[in-house]
């Protein structure tokens, strides 16, 4: 599995995404090891979080797979989430869904997150959504005080637009390392509204939460999609997801997909994307199809 430097970290090209980890049917400590041991098999190292998967649960269950396996741990590269607090799990006594980028709400997320998931360090932060309210001074010195303390070891955010990374950014002494947005198949405004250049221009990598377009791509109105990928796909003996996430991986941005799912067989077949050879004609056949008509 390719390594990607992403600030002071060396991540695995491919992320084991856990927001569904607490809606398995089976959320064991052993289950969950055994979904972590898949993905270590293949190289992927990568484990993403946040406090809100699960109703605020996702971080207990797979703590509870560290607490079982004390070892498991040290291998692998933890990434989590604040910033949301909805009217759900432990912030159901809420009016409304909203998002707090106050040093208070942010420095208790993190003390939080580390005792939930029985670790010392979370190896990388993100904002979870852009803060309408957010004071950037007051963020950025909770954020970089937090790297200080080696309680994270580096920071990024989720979702910002680069305006919202900017005015962060300008309040802080450690560097943003990532940006984790929507990027698939389907989604793929992000490579014409100027989101992955502006990174790529920086070599900040990014990364895709619902690379597979969250199941979209079975629906009937994208049947042409499906099938320009399927076409690729049974040339390679690879199935349609693997070459939706090559598809991905094939841009020189060194895109990050995030991969989610609960079931062992599909986490045991997440490294095929790495497998999948696509030409400039083969990408653009699969762009056109998104598109709905050729490029200009």
């Amino acid at each position: 599995m390719e390594r990607v430097t992403v600030g002071p970290l060396d991540l695995s090209r491919i992320i084991y995404g856990m927001w569904r980890l607490k809606d398995g049917e089976d959320t064991s400590a052993a289950h969950v090891q055994a979904k972590v041991e898949a993905c270590l098999s293949q190289g992927i190292t990568t484990m993403d979080q946040a406090d809100i998967y699960g109703d605020y649960g996702a971080e207990a269950v797979l703590g509870d797979a560290f607490r079982v396996a004390p070892g498991l741990r040290d291998k692998v590269e933890l990434i989590t989430k604040c910033d949301i607090v909805a009217p759900i799990g432990k912030y159901a006594d809420k009016r409304v869904k909203y998002y707090d980028t106050t040093p208070a709400h942010i420095i208790g997320s993190v003390e939080n997150s580390l005792q939930v998931m029985g670790t010392d360090r979370i190896d990388l932060l993100l904002i979870h959504r852009p803060d309408p309210l957010m004071d950037h001074h007051a963020t950025g010195r909770a954020l970089d005080g937090l790297v200080a303390s080696g309680k994270v070891r580096a920071v990024g955010v989720s979702n910002f637009k680069l305006h919202d990374w900017s005015l962060l950014q300008s309040a802080m002494t450690m560097p943003l390392v990532t940006n984790q947005i929507e990027i698939s198949v389907l989604a793929h405004e992000a490579f014409s509204n100027g989101d992955v250049a502006w990174m790529q221009e920086r070599a900040i990598p990014p990364m895709a939460w619902s690379p597979l377009a969250g199941g979209a791509l079975f629906g009937a109105e994208y049947a042409a999609v499906r099938d320009a990928l399927e076409v690729i796909g049974a040339a390679q003996g690879v199935n349609t997801d693997a070459v939706a996430v090559a598809w991905l991986l094939a841009h020189p941005a060194r895109i990050m997909p995030v991969l989610g799912t609960n079931d062992l067989s599909r986490i045991a077949r997440l490294s095929d994307a790495t497998k999948v050879v696509l030409g400039r004609e083969d990408w653009f056949s699969i762009y056109t199809a998104a598109l709905g008509h050729e490029v200009a």
